[in-house]
């Protein structure tokens, strides 16, 4: 229990991915890559239960090692590329409650996002109930050479969709933010009703370029290999 609130870790884990096979429990640094994120979870104290939705029995049983429960498998109709993540929320929610157990908050933790520790866990339970909000997500500045992006014609030509007329500097830029994935946080309560993170006071958690990694190629996979072998690179302040 943190704060009088009960907290429960779900952290997704299918064992389909296309883009790097068995990515989930892919050796990263002599371990696999959801351990990481069980344990950033177990050193935040905050988690009433940690539990890993996992389609696969391998991965269940790796889970468990590393100190995460399975209660249950995913069904194979969320275990495809088109399951939401929205749709393994609920799921988590409903076996739970079936089992008896319920919570006041619960955290989506993807095991991609291996650069997110402890601190951001607590940080943004802090953000969350400092705030009375229902929801809390982790976001970090967009790439700032965006307003640089074009597009190729038919024919294979550049069409910029920006006027060299008047480019701006990239000192000049407004920031801009994008969603990282590590960290989606919200009332259990609030979540049910409405299906959904944004439907209410959602706030953010701002995040480092460098902690919001999302492994999805193994060009991003060799990148969180090297910053966690140097956490004081990874983490500047």
């Amino acid at each position: 229990m943190y704060n009088n609130k009960t907290f429960l870790a779900i952290i997704p884990a299918r064992s389909g991915s296309k883009g790097i096979i068995d990515k989930n429990i892919r050796e990263i640094n002599h371990k696999p890559l959801m351990a990481y994120t069980i344990e950033a979870c177990k050193n935040s104290g905050i988690f009433d239960d940690i539990l890993v939705s996992t389609d696969s029995v391998k991965y269940a049983e790796i889970a468990e090692r590393l100190g995460a429960r399975v209660p249950f498998l995913r069904p194979e109709k969320l275990s495809s590329d088109q399951a939401s993540s929205n749709d393994v929320i609920l799921h988590v929610l409903d076996e739970m409650m079936h089992l008896g157990k319920t919570f006041d908050c619960f955290m989506l933790l993807q095991p991609t996002s291996p650069l997110r520790n402890e601190k951001h866990i607590i940080e943004s339970a802090h953000i969350l109930i400092k705030n009375q909000a229902d929801s809390v997500i982790s976001i970090c500045k967009s790439d700032p050479t965006s307003y640089l992006t074009v597009h190729l014609t038919e024919e294979g030509r550049v069409n910029p969709l920006f006027s060299d007329k008047k480019q701006v500097r990239r000192q000049d830029i407004q920031p801009e933010y994008r969603i990282n994935g590590a960290i989606y946080l919200a009332l259990t309560s609030y979540f049910i009703k409405h299906k959904s993170f944004y439907e209410g006071k959602t706030l953010p958690y701002f995040m480092s370029a460098f902690d919001s990694i999302d492994i999805d190629d193994d060009f991003q996979f060799k990148i969180a290999e090297l910053l966690l072998l140097d956490k004081n690179f990874s983490n500047p302040s």
